[in-house]
């Protein structure tokens, strides 16, 4: 991912930061508990595309 691309981009739901966890090949909102994919080296910022976190699973 772009460092500059990663700058910008924000959790389009509550507007916060995301980590990009590059084995998972996910964005990571951690206040919303979502995993937005990232395919080829696009991110997919659709909420309904994102993947929710349970609870058990660490951020």
């Amino acid at each position: 991912m772009d460092t500059k691309l990663m700058q910008i981009l924000v959790c389009p739901v509550c507007k916060g930061p995301l980590v990009y966890k590059k084995p998972q090949g996910e964005l990571i909102c951690k206040p919303c508990r979502l995993a937005y994919p990232v395919k080829d080296d696009i991110p997919v910022m659709l909420e309904d595309e994102a993947r929710k976190l349970p609870d058990s699973e660490e951020i």
